[in-house]
């Protein structure tokens, strides 16, 4: 694949807002990502709950089809192909608000990408966060993270020793756990469900959910965490 592709969800009638789905990945393969990999299968899944309900509100939905399937060092594909993403949905939809949802190494790029113009939220399902992972871009950024409390993959402590950091950094965020592992197969209405309500309500869609909206009131206090 030469470049990367999106495979897109039309709103109902005029999009209002586009989400934007990035999946999992490895830390080094420049080859494309396999048509059955269960990251690329889950979210999918997700991708489908999240447009059941937004796509009637106005909302277009974006699966991200990667060129390769790893991150590389420096080359940093995956952030790459985000970006190409966002300059592809402002050429088709203009100015309207963005909200980024990735897993895993799907979740790093879109942490890293949560500062560029248009994106209104981040959220992201056991993201990947090596330690020194940049946050400064952040400041100001709405970021929901999700992380299983049982990941051997991407263990949780990745997430809990970003999450203070970047809300040090100056963004806004909620984090939480739920019981299960990396692939969010475990309990996974609740990972549906969360990815819903934060792309809606950063979408201008829908509020807040009560609980991250209280999360995210507290962010900059104790008890960044909270339990699913």
């Amino acid at each position: 694949m030469t470049e990367p592709r999106l495979e897109v969800r039309p709103s109902e009638g005029a999009t209002a807002a586009v989400a934007l789905f990035c999946h999992g990945g490895t830390v080094a393969s420049v080859q494309p990502p396999r048509e059955r990999a269960l990251s690329l299968v889950r979210m999918r899944a997700v991708e489908q709950f999240v447009a059941a309900t937004g796509t009637e509100r106005g909302l277009t939905t974006c699966l991200l089809r990667y060129r390769v399937a790893g991150w590389n060092g420096i080359a940093a594909d995956a952030l790459a192909d985000v970006r190409w993403s966002l300059r592809r949905i402002r050429e088709e939809h203009g100015d309207v608000p963005v909200v980024l949802v990735g897993h895993s190494m799907g979740g790093r790029a879109v942490l890293r990408a949560g500062g560029e113009f248009g994106v209104r939220a981040v959220c992201a399902l056991a993201p990947w966060t090596p330690p020194g992972e940049p946050v400064a871009h952040l400041r100001g950024a709405t970021v929901a993270i999700l992380h299983g409390r049982g990941d051997r993959w991407v263990p949780a402590a990745l997430s809990a020793e970003f999450a203070p950091r970047a809300q040090a950094a100056g963004a806004h965020v909620a984090r939480f756990t739920v019981a299960g592992g990396h692939s969010m197969v475990r309990r996974a209405m609740v990972w549906h469900a969360f990815a819903r309500d934060v792309v809606l309500a950063g979408a201008g869609l829908a509020p807040m959910r009560p609980d991250i909206a209280d999360a995210l009131a507290r962010s900059g206090t104790d008890g960044l965490t909270v339990d699913l």
